[in-house]
């Protein structure tokens, strides 16, 4: 049996790999198709990109046809270049740059020249075109913009760069791929698959037709269309309401996770990223340090969440036991502690759950942060453990959105206190300003609207999300999860009555709507920037959350506004009105509605930028510190 064992095994093989020779030679035509690439040209036929439409099938994105102009360097002959250039307005040294880099890329395959023409200078160059050997046209196409709003939303779509075609083969020079927004996130849906054909040439470098009869061709397939959550028109609004300020506003539906609106300011009108004057467009807005209207607030910008954040102090002193909704302070204008330090409060009396909530009593909610820290022996375990609730919420992490951009704001632990505390001896009253979220807390304006979704929900949330439906599949299942938080669903309800009676009895009493009932708190976070090493007291950010219907919730909303004062302000007005646009449609409002479209801060701003300028050789900039004491001016 040895003896036959080697023999057969040799003869085996030998077969095997003759068998193999012989598809690849004569059945597979791959690799010839590989080998005769010298001539064959390959042309691509790009689809036309998924078009994007809102929650309600309003068209918001749609296509225009572009045309670029393509160079293979290799197959460039004796032109003109005078009439070349006089024919496309460019200069003969740009001519000679383009022209290296295109070889510098490749010799022998097709680079983009010059992108984007419009329809006038496609039409003067194909009649000449024959005149140009080595160039030609590819028909591509670009965004057409059926709104001027959401440009945080959409993004932008551009060229691919050398290190994307390195990366994924899909893409080749002169591609176009989604950044930013719903086009990065949704690429692999908008952008369709390209079409191929294999043009057969001669040996003088002749077309003479489809290669094995157009065996190997194959046809483009458009993008997919989608539909966002965004109510247009409520983000319209909201961006309006939002001109001349800085800020983030953020509304999702409580029921779904769905994003409503997602508006950032300053902002830009998203067809100044199309056609040839893109990318000085987008380096216009890239340079703009000061208003940012390329940094998405809603997303990105991690603020101290001021009063609202009372609203899981409460909840979590209640899940600990700690108290009761009929546990007392006496509040005098503020709150002591630690050593005759002294946290002013604009409340007096004796406050509870109820009054606390809609006056914002400082000292109740300094109370029982105190409170639920000290029930453990050791201020690190209760951190730990207060901490642990506030992640159920989401907070201290990305979330999982469907944006390609984000922070996760500051959720303390007490790994973070033994930094800041090396040799230890820490307490509660070190880390008071936590409970009236001044201290080490930061939130994005989409985890502040994310926890009034949950407040709403009587304590679960869906992740939140942008995208409400895709043609022909389904989104992905972690937008339809349920997220539970560790407090019992029974102690909402005395916070949200609360809530209730901030528009009836608190600090939101003058931003009523009637015949809506809405649950909301009002907020000022404290503002301060190093300039020249010294921390300086800057304007406060006005802050608003809410919900609305109270029951049946349609509407979770977070209002920030740079410098904005203080919460009833401008954010309290503008979530008011956010509110009854979403649910009626129409504004009763007007009193309000005309003093936020009609008011400024730019002139508040310019302070800051007057202070830059005489701190020429500072840097200016936002920074969370810990704040002992702590004074809102909720009224």
């Amino acid at each position: 049996m040895r003896k036959v064992l080697l023999p057969i095994m040799i003869i085996a093989t030998a077969v095997i790999l003759l068998l193999r020779l012989f598809y690849l030679q004569v059945i597979d035509d791959s690799l010839k198709l590989k080998s005769d690439n010298n001539a064959i040209k390959i042309k691509y036929d790009y689809p036309e990109r998924g078009y994007i439409y809102d929650r309600n099938g309003k068209l918001l994105v749609a296509n225009q046809p572009s045309y670029d102009i393509m160079v293979i360097p290799r197959e460039l002959k004796d032109i003109d270049t005078t009439e070349f250039c006089q024919l496309l307005n460019i200069q003969k040294e740009e001519f000679i740059q383009k022209i290296e880099k295109a070889r510098v890329y490749s010799p022998r395959l097709p680079s983009v020249f010059l992108p984007q023409l419009n329809k006038k200078e496609f039409a003067a160059f194909q009649e000449k075109i024959r005149k140009f050997e080595g160039f030609y046209i590819q028909k591509r196409s670009l965004r057409d913009y059926q709104v001027s709003v959401g440009a945080n939303i959409f993004g932008f779509i551009t060229q691919v760069n050398e290190a994307i075609i390195n990366k994924i083969p899909y893409y080749k020079s002169g591609d176009l791929i989604g950044k930013q927004g719903v086009e990065e996130s949704y690429e692999n849906v908008l952008r369709g698959v390209k079409g191929v054909k294999y043009i057969q040439r001669d040996k003088f470098n002749r077309e003479i037709g489809s290669y094995k009869d157009g065996k190997f061709d194959t046809i483009a397939v458009q993008g997919e269309d989608i539909h966002l959550s965004i109510d247009i028109v409520l983000q319209q609004y909201g961006e309006e309401l939002m001109i001349n300020k800085r800020g983030g506003i953020v509304a999702i539906e409580p029921a779904t996770g769905e994003i409503l609106a997602l508006v950032t300011a300053p902002s830009y009108d998203p067809a100044i990223l199309v056609g040839r004057e893109r990318s000085r467009n987008y380096t216009k807005l890239y340079n703009d340090s000061i208003a940012k209207p390329l940094y998405d607030r809603g997303l990105l910008a991690e603020y101290p969440p001021g009063s609202p954040f009372k609203i899981l102090t409460g909840l979590i002193a209640l899940e600990e036991g700690v108290i009761n909704e009929e546990t007392s302070f006496v509040c005098h204008h503020g709150f002591s502690y630690a050593r005759g330090r002294f946290m002013k409060c604009h409340d007096s009396g004796i406050s509870k759950l109820h009054n606390g909530i809609y006056n914002s009593c400082n000292t109740y909610f300094a109370s029982i942060y105190m409170k639920t820290i000290n029930k453990y022996a050791q201020p690190a375990t209760g951190v730990d453990v207060w901490s642990k609730h506030l992640e159920s919420f989401g907070l201290g992490q990305f979330m999982g959105y469907d944006l390609p951009t984000g922070r996760k704001g500051l959720r303390p632990t007490s790994k973070l206190y033994k930094r800041i505390y090396p040799n230890g001896g820490w307490r509660s009253t070190a880390i008071v300003s936590n409970a009236i979220g001044q201290g080490e807390v930061l939130m994005t304006p989409i985890q502040l609207a994310n926890m009034m979704a949950t407040v709403a929900n009587r304590g679960h949330y869906y992740t939140p999300h942008i995208i409400k439906k895709i043609e022909g599949q389904p989104i992905d299942k972690k937008f339809t999860t349920k997220h539970v938080t560790t407090i019992n669903k029974k102690h909402f309800e005395p916070v949200i009555n609360g809530l209730f009676d901030v528009y009836n009895l608190g600090t939101a009493r003058s931003l009523q709507v009637e015949g809506i009932e809405i649950c909301g708190k009002t907020g000022t976070a404290e503002n301060y920037a190093k300039i020249n090493g010294e921390r300086v007291k800057l304007q406060d950010h006005s802050i608003f959350v809410a919900f609305a219907p109270r029951e049946n919730p349609k509407i979770a909303i977070a209002v920030f506004v740079e410098n904005g004062y203080w919460g009833a302000r401008w954010a309290g007005p503008m979530a008011s009105l956010m509110v009854e646009k979403y649910l009626r449609g129409t504004i009763t409002r007007t009193d309000l509605e005309k003093r936020m479209l009609e008011g400024s801060l730019q002139g508040e701003y310019a302070k800051y930028l007057q202070i830059g300028r005489k701190s020429a050789d500072s840097l200016i900039t936002a920074v969370p510190t810990p704040i002992a004491n702590s004074e809102e001016a909720e009224n």
